[in-house]
């Protein structure tokens, strides 16, 4: 909890430092896509690994 803390801190300490409204917003989005499509990929990589996908032919 007390590493969520921190980075929680740190986020918002950089987005209070910048002025401008759009590069704040765009990056705010940025960050949340990202999540996304971090968690679309690991979804799908554990879907692949509890139905038995093998991975490799050799």
């Amino acid at each position: 909890m007390k590493t969520f803390l921190l980075f929680k801190e740190i986020y918002t300490e950089a987005f209070r430092s910048i002025q401008s409204y759009i590069v704040k917003h765009y990056f705010k989005a940025f960050a949340f896509f990202t999540l996304v499509m971090f968690a679309i990929v690991l979804y799908a990589f554990l879907y692949r690994v509890s139905t038995g996908f093998v991975f490799s032919n050799i």
